[in-house]
């Protein structure tokens, strides 16, 4: 019988508090859902080192997106701010540990690529990590299209797909969100294991944009 250790038994208390209360305040954007949250901190775990707190970082993972203002929002670049004075009064009630909810809430603040908040500590570096990771890889590529049908852009400029002779414009067209920000996310990766995947995830996009090429010109 697998004895586990003092520090496993309260996460998978925090997880599962974590889980029942979300699964009670379901979100309406399936990119930010409880499964997104859950990928997020099974790439944490696996991205963290033993001096982590693994606690801290559960707990931001979780609620990472507990506010999410959509992409074409005034507000976008707000939402990590906001998520994180949010979280910080759901933990509070549940009676998280207190010593520990600042840090959670600066991993919070600083994961998201629009605030362009810098990380201080390793906690925050991987919960950014792994929150980039789902920007990537197959997973990157459907909620990108999916993203883009809740905004009601299209999926490319029929005339100039890849923007060889006109400026980006990710708002209205799906792909050009590829070279404004997917591309650029591998070289933002703060944790080894987190540029390793990366970058492997990265090629899946580049690939699939090359297929797309062949398709539009046969």
């Amino acid at each position: 019988m697998e004895v586990l250790s003092f520090e496993t038994m309260e996460l998978e208390k925090w997880q599962k508090r974590f889980e029942s209360y979300l699964a009670g305040h379901p979100s309406s954007d399936g990119s930010h859902d409880i499964s997104h949250f859950q990928r997020v901190w099974r790439l944490a775990k696996s991205f963290a080192p033993e001096v982590a707190d693994l606690i801290v970082i559960l707990a931001a993972c979780y609620f990472h997106d507990i506010v999410s203002y959509p992409k074409d929002d005034p507000r976008r670049s707000q939402s990590s701010r906001d998520a994180a004075v949010r979280a910080s009064e759901i933990l509070k009630n549940m009676g998280f540990p207190g010593d520990k909810l600042g840090h959670v809430r600066h991993c919070i603040e600083a994961h998201s690529f629009s605030a362009n908040i810098k990380t201080e500590t390793i906690e925050a570096e991987v919960v950014q990590d792994a929150d980039r990771m789902e920007a990537l890889g197959a997973i990157g590529l459907a909620r990108t299209f999916y993203v883009s049908g809740l905004m009601g852009s299209t999926l490319f400029d029929a005339n100039d797909p890849f923007a060889k002779s006109r400026d980006l414009d990710d708002k209205r067209f799906a792909i050009d969100h590829f070279e404004t920000k997917l591309f650029k996310l591998p070289s933002s990766m703060k944790t080894e294991k987190g540029r390793q995947e990366a970058e492997k995830r990265a090629k899946v996009l580049k690939n699939f944009l090359e297929d797309l090429s062949k398709e539009l010109n046969p």
